[in-house]
């Protein structure tokens, strides 16, 4: 159930589920989003959900506010049938030039190398949202020991591909973009394709990510 559905300016309505973030939260805000999209309600021009929020922009020419927030409290949202979305393997190399934050985290985190990689490898990842830049994903959750803040001065270009850890979250950078993130990887799929019109995205919300340790021999064959 939605907590609250409040007006974000003119065209759009804010849907509020909690303040927590958890998978439980974010699968109600998943259904919704499913749920809309699917409804094909009059007048909605983008779905924008988050970890435990889900922003509905519309054409103001063609509905308002009032009818659209009727329609969402009407919806038939069934919270017992699961999401099925897919797994996804992610190759990823951490040679040292995919990975220099590294020694920033084996200080912060107080763990050697080794055993930062090996429980990242360990963990599957629950996709909570897509955002920042187009189809990076958002993916949780690292185990308490792994967690660590941002840089303290973001880098002006983080290469596409990077894989970057922050408190309880991992992400792709589906383009070279600035960034805070501690990187300790680089796949070398495309995680976002905007020339697939239909579906862009690699990873999308409610997804599971596992990540498989690539030699730089093994990277090198994906751009051959």
């Amino acid at each position: 159930m939605i907590n609250k559905i409040i007006n974000l300016g003119d065209s759009a309505l804010y849907c509020d589920f909690g303040q927590d973030v958890s998978k439980e939260i974010n699968s109600k805000v998943i259904k919704y989003f499913n749920s809309i999209r699917k409804s094909n309600i009059e007048g909605v021009t983008n779905l924008t959900p988050s970890y435990n929020k889900l922003i509905i922009s519309f054409n103001l020419s063609i509905t308002n506010s009032k009818k659209i927030k009727k329609e969402i409290e009407t919806l038939n949202i069934d919270y017992e049938n699961k999401i099925i979305n897919k797994q996804i393997q992610i190759p990823i190399c951490c040679e040292n030039s995919f990975s220099p934050d590294i020694k920033r985290l084996e200080k912060k985190l107080n763990l050697k190398k080794e055993q930062i990689l090996e429980n990242f490898f360990n963990t599957k990842y629950f996709c909570y949202m897509t955002g920042f830049i187009a189809g990076m994903p958002f993916l949780g959750d690292l185990e308490e020991n792994m967690r660590a803040d941002r840089l303290e001065t973001p880098r002006v270009k983080v290469p596409k591909g990077s894989i970057g850890l922050t408190e309880q979250f991992a992400n792709i950078y589906t383009f070279e973009s600035p960034g805070g993130w501690n990187i300790i990887g680089n796949t070398p799929l495309n995680v976002f394709d905007s020339s697939n019109e239909i579906e862009p995205n690699l990873i999308n919300p409610g997804d599971t990510v596992i990540f498989k340790e690539i030699t730089y021999n093994e990277y090198k064959k994906y751009h051959e």
